[in-house]
């Protein structure tokens, strides 16, 4: 008789092997030298032209344009969707009606749709006032003057923006357990404190993704502002194609800058990301990633070994 059962005998593992995998990086790899090849050898790309228009005082200015509409209409929209979102949530019913409304005309209808209506706001109120409802007026303005090419683009894209910022809010703060606001108002917080001090930051980590995304849809999404004629990258570089008729290379400026600014804020968000993101399960990064693990294993009895 055996005094225990036996041990079985160690086998070599053998790795599976995927040919069809190299045949894929073989495909691609021709792909990606033919690719090379025909931007290096193709001269209807003028890259000469390129280089000269790449840093040309109007298409620094039309990107300095584009910079600002995308900072400000953002901000406009995460404020706006903020407050849309904590009405929306609301459990009274007539705010959260208002808020469902706003989502409903704003996300239902063409952005381009409400870029001409702001522009065009005068042919509907030519003179826009302040007073007492029903009542006397005490300022009243041209709305030609107010409004602008410039806050045209800023009422039609951060409006917009702030329909789909509401969603995205209110889907963070529906991520954040209920346990939360029920130990919050256990310690006596208001609604508004319980909000600020404990739901936004919890609901951050989900939030921060798709307002990074939305804020790089909002970087490309300003050459709309060319139907109301405002200056902006894209516009600036038609304006200098119709006149040299270089329509491929001025393209090219454009969309060498939108890669870079696109890349930056890709950058931005990644390391907000990891920020918001520490101490939540399968977001540890760089060097947290082997010292937790050498801590469980002291926690647990385990060494890289086996059973201690």
């Amino acid at each position: 008789m055996s005094d225990g059962p036996t041990r079985a005998e160690p086998r070599d593992a053998v790795p599976v092997r995927h040919p069809l995998r190299w045949v894929a990086v073989a495909v691609l790899a021709v792909l990606a030298s033919m690719l090379v090849n025909t931007v290096l050898t193709n001269e209807n790309l003028r890259w000469d032209v390129v280089g000269e228009y790449l840093f040309a005082p109007p298409v620094l200015n039309g990107l300095r344009n584009t910079l600002v509409l995308t900072v400000l209409a953002m901000a406009i929209g995460l404020v706006g969707g903020v407050v849309l979102a904590v009405m929306r949530l609301s459990p009274n019913p007539v705010l959260s009606s208002v808020a469902a409304v706003y989502l409903w005309v704003f996300r239902g209808t063409p952005l381009i749709a409400q870029l001409l209506f702001w522009n065009f706001l005068s042919a509907l109120y030519p003179q826009l006032s302040l007073g007492i409802p029903f009542g006397p007026e005490f300022v009243v303005f041209d709305t030609n003057v107010l409004i602008s090419p410039f806050a045209a683009c800023l009422l039609g894209l951060g409006l917009n923006e702030a329909a789909y910022m509401a969603e995205i809010v209110r889907g963070g703060i529906g991520s954040v357990g209920r346990g939360q606001t029920e130990a919050a108002d256990a310690l006596g917080m208001t609604r508004a404190q319980t909000l600020r001090r404990v739901v936004l930051p919890q609901a951050m980590r989900v939030i921060i993704p798709p307002t990074g995304n939305e804020t790089i849809g909002m970087l490309k999404t300003t050459s709309l502002v060319v139907v109301v004629g405002y200056f902006e990258l894209l516009t600036s570089v038609q304006r200098i194609y119709s006149a040299n008729f270089q329509v491929i290379p001025l393209l090219i400026v454009a969309a060498a800058w939108y890669l870079a600014l696109t890349s930056l804020l890709t950058l931005g968000q990644r390391s907000i990301e990891r920020r918001f993101g520490r101490g939540v399960p399968g977001s540890v990064t760089g060097t947290e990633g082997p010292m937790l693990l050498r801590t469980a294993r002291k926690l647990t009895g385990r060494n890289s070994g086996g059973a201690a």
